[in-house]
């Protein structure tokens, strides 16, 4: 396929790419009417980039058949109002898997989780990732990028493949080691995303970002349109009051090496009666102490 295909998704990303959580019924099964309210929410709200299946949404403490559930859902549920990058990882089998189940039901694009496997070597990093874009190649491939080691000539390698590969979420916590791996790997080769959501947004921007991935827009989609808004004009100062408006619930949600990075947005879910405040281990509610802090920052919020 030529580049001229992948347009379309590479618009897509240089926006923000709402990752939506995964709300849970009493008797712990997925709530498939509230999952349905909720995505409604972002898309009246004028979110047009869904992840089902990303970190917020409890990737990891879904089983296949809700992952399964839930791309079915948000596929559904978007019609053609939302351009879905959907996630998929685990074993390679499984990821090639998920990313043909998503292609089938009419998805765009996928984002592949970084392998979670305690012995990475940058071979085997592009390995991994070449063997589900080439199991999928009408669909634009995202890698979600966690790993500070990967040199940035692996991402071109990747790509010198894999045409398919069209954007890359850059979640590493460092502006500066991001500047230097885009740069590496092709500044204006890939579409660049701050993998980081709001909180790095401006830093990222800065050295070439053009979108940045959400968690917080389940909650405030307005919040989040005003800072991609103030960085594509390049008003930083307004960027940055976004920033501020913003910067405690961040706090909270990084609180303890992010342990309640999903807890967070589903307390304030709670507090506004969108959804129950319950996540799987092993993540686990906010104690009653903490719970009144983050309905109140919601409250203060423009919804």
């Amino acid at each position: 396929m030529s580049s001229v295909t992948f347009e379309r998704q590479r618009a897509a990303l240089a926006g923000v790419v709402a990752i939506p959580v995964t709300p849970f019924a009493a008797d712990g099964s997925v709530d498939t009417g509230t999952h349905r309210a909720l995505l409604r929410r972002l898309l009246d709200g004028g979110i047009t980039t869904l992840t089902p299946n990303g970190n917020t949404g409890e990737f990891y403490a879904l089983t296949p058949e809700e992952r399964r559930l839930v791309t079915e859902l948000t596929v559904e549920e978007a019609g053609d109002r939302a351009t879905l990058l959907v996630g998929v990882g685990h074993d390679l089998p499984t990821a090639i898997a998920s990313a043909r189940h998503a292609r089938d039901l009419g998805a765009a694009m996928v984002m592949v989780h970084q392998p979670v496997h305690p012995y990475v070597s940058a071979a085997g990093w592009v390995d991994y990732h070449r063997a589900i874009a080439e199991a999928v190649p009408e669909l634009g491939v995202v890698p979600y990028l966690r790993n500070a080691q990967l040199p940035g000539a692996r991402l071109a390698e990747l790509a010198d493949h894999c045409p398919n590969v069209v954007g890359v979420k850059y979640a590493v916590p460092d502006a500066a080691r991001f500047a230097a791996f885009a740069r590496d790997a092709g500044l204006d080769r890939f579409v660049w995303v701050a993998g980081l959501a709001e909180p790095y947004a401006p830093s990222y921007f800065s050295a070439g970002a053009t979108g940045f991935t959400s968690g917080l827009v389940n909650v405030a989609p307005a919040v989040s349109l005003n800072m991609i808004e103030a960085l594509r004009s390049g008003d930083y100062p307004a960027a940055m009051k976004v920033w501020e408006q913003i910067r405690r619930f961040e706090e909270l949600r990084a609180a303890h090496g992010n342990a309640n990075n999903v807890t967070v947005v589903k307390e304030a879910l709670a507090a506004l009666g969108l959804c129950r405040r319950d996540v799987r281990p092993p993540s686990r509610p906010l104690p009653e102490d903490e719970r009144a802090e983050v309905a109140a920052i919601t409250a203060g919020w423009s919804l």
